[in-house]
Parts: structure tokens; C-alpha cells; sequence
């Protein structure tokens, strides 16, 4: 930093020479200019005093007529002011503007060749930040998916227990695209297989094959036959949601505020192993009968 601000005073002090010796040599040749108009006019009036007026045309001086001769004097010191300007008083020639020239472009030179590397060095960092990052990163986001009240309620019977019209629209918007991880009794609960997506069922049951799925016996089966897939949700029920809460990167819950009797439930989160990270309240209304929330957790690294 000492270095910088001694570059930059440097530069500074070479431009504002620069512009003071400029300055000055303007007002030498701006006196020089005043000499000359000055020794024009007064050798005129001199002229005419003399010849037209005839003012001691007898006055003689080194031979000369007196206006001659001081015409002639001060020609010389106008000739000798006019060497002063341009030739003894010259120290911004055009050796000394290259040279100045050559020092401001060094200066800025080794300025610019600093910001380079610092830029680089940024530019490697935020690489490096980079990698770091995708190899912290989950390749895949495993995400746990449901709907449970505030005593952790899911449903009862095999049935849900509530009809939340914009909760719904949520898990479609979501999940629209990806596989689908579930139990054999969630799936059963379904009029039919969810559509647009890879329906994926979890069941010990040997030799079930529902129509539009994709039957596995265990939930790392079902992880394997998602691997492709950046973003795989979970969405039921109870006892898979437990099994895949330790493996899971993500939960996106709705919490609907009221308890509720149920025989399905979803497992406590532990706080100090998952971040609340996003959180969105709705209210009950024409279309709702229960106040709800949307909230997103992550899990800690």
C-alpha cells in the first residue's frame, strides 16, 4: 500500500510539473509579446516626435539621431529578451518533454503490470473458490419433500388429512422433472402414477410391478436408479422419510399449523444439524382451511 501511494505521488508530482512549467512558458512569451507590441508603439511615437514634430533633431547620440539611437538600444535588449525566451530560458524543450514523458509512462507502466497481477491473483482465487466449492458441493441434492402439521402429523389411513391447493402446486412445481422417491403405501394412496416425472417405489413385496413405475427394495436401490438425477425428491412416507433424513441435503416442509390425529408422521428435525434457509407464510382462506408455511432447510456441513 506504501508502494502504491508512493507511485501515485510521484506521477502526481511529474503532471503537476507538467502543467506549472507550462504555465510559466506561457507567461515568458506572453511579457515577450508585451516587449515587442510596446517597443512597436513607442518607436513610433519616438519617429514622430522627432520627424514630423521636429523635436532636437540636433541631439546626436554615438553619431545617430537621438530616437535612432534609442530605437537601436532597445532593439537590442528586445533581441536579447527574445534569446532569454526561446534559447537560455528554454527548459522545456523537446528533449526534456520526451523525457518526462518517458518517466510518466514507466511509472504508469509498473502501476498497470501491479493491477495486473493483483487481478490475476483475484482471478486465481475465485478459481480456486470455485473448485473448493464443487468439491464441498454435493453433486447431488438429495430433497426430502412433505407436508406435516405442527405434531409432525402426515396422514391417517393412507389418506391425507388436509387439501392445501397452493401446497399442492408447490410439490408439482418442484418435483416436475425428477424422480420420485416414495414407499409402496404412499404410491397406493395416488389415484395413478405422478406424471412428468420418474415414479420410483420402495417396497419388500416381491413381484410388484403397478403400472408407470419403477420398483426397487431399498432406498440406496433407489438412490442408484436416480444417480443421474441432479435433484431426486423424497415424498413419503413416514418410515422412508426417517431413512432418508440422514443421507438427505434438503428438506422442503410445509408446515400447516394445527395438530391433527394421524398414524403416519414425520421425524423430528434436529436443529443443530439443519439451517432454516428460506421460510414463506400463507394464511387460510376461500381455498384453504388451515394456515400454512413454506420452509426450506439445509443441512450443515
Amino acid at each position: 500500500m506504501f508502494f502504491k501511494k508512493k507511485q501515485l505521488s510521484q506521477i502526481d508530482d511529474e503532471q503537476i510539473a507538467l502543467v506549472e512549467n507550462a504555465q510559466q512558458r506561457i507567461r515568458q512569451k506572453k511579457r515577450l509579446y508585451n516587449h515587442f507590441v510596446f517597443w512597436v508603439f513607442a518607436s513610433i511615437i519616438l519617429w514622430f516626435v522627432n520627424v514630423v514634430v521636429g523635436v532636437r533633431e540636433d541631439i546626436l547620440i554615438l553619431d545617430y539621431p537621438w530616437f535612432v539611437s534609442i530605437i537601436v538600444v532597445w532593439s537590442l535588449l528586445l533581441l536579447f529578451h527574445t534569446f532569454q525566451v526561446f534559447i537560455t530560458k528554454r527548459f522545456m524543450g523537446k528533449e526534456w518533454e520526451k523525457e518526462q514523458l518517458k518517466r510518466l509512462t514507466a511509472l504508469q507502466q509498473v502501476k498497470i503490470e501491479k493491477i495486473k497481477r493483483a487481478l490475476d491473483k483475484e482471478a486465481q482465487l475465485i478459481a480456486d473458490s470455485q473448485f473448493q466449492n464443487e468439491q464441498i458441493q454435493p453433486k447431488q441434492c438429495i430433497t426430502i419433500i412433505a407436508a406435516a402439521a405442527t405434531n409432525n402429523a402426515l396422514g391417517k389411513d393412507n389418506n391425507l388429512i388436509w387439501h392445501l391447493s397452493n401446497d399442492l402446486k408447490r410439490f408439482k412445481r418442484l418435483t416436475k422433472g425428477h424422480h420420485v422417491i416414495m414407499g409402496r403405501k404412499t404410491f397406493e394412496s395416488m389415484p395413478k402414477a405422478l406424471p412428468s416425472r420418474v415414479n420410483v417405489v420402495i417396497t419388500r413385496q416381491k413381484g410388484y410391478q403397478p403400472e408407470g413405475a419403477v420398483i426397487v427394495h431399498s432406498l440406496d436401490e433407489a438412490l442408484e436408479i436416480a444417480k443421474d438425477d441432479e435433484q431426486p425428491f423424497i415424498i413419503g412416507g413416514g418410515e422412508i422419510y426417517t431413512q432418508a433424513l440422514n443421507i438427505a441435503h434438503r428438506i422442503e416442509l410445509t408446515r400447516v399449523h394445527a395438530d391433527f390425529e394421524a398414524d403416519t408422521f414425520f421425524p423430528s428435525i434436529d436443529e443443530s444439524v439443519w439451517k432454516e434457509t428460506f421460510k414463506e407464510d400463507h394464511f387460510k382462506d376461500a381455498s384453504h382451511d388451515y394456515d400454512f408455511t413454506f420452509i426450506q432447510y439445509e443441512k450443515n456441513n
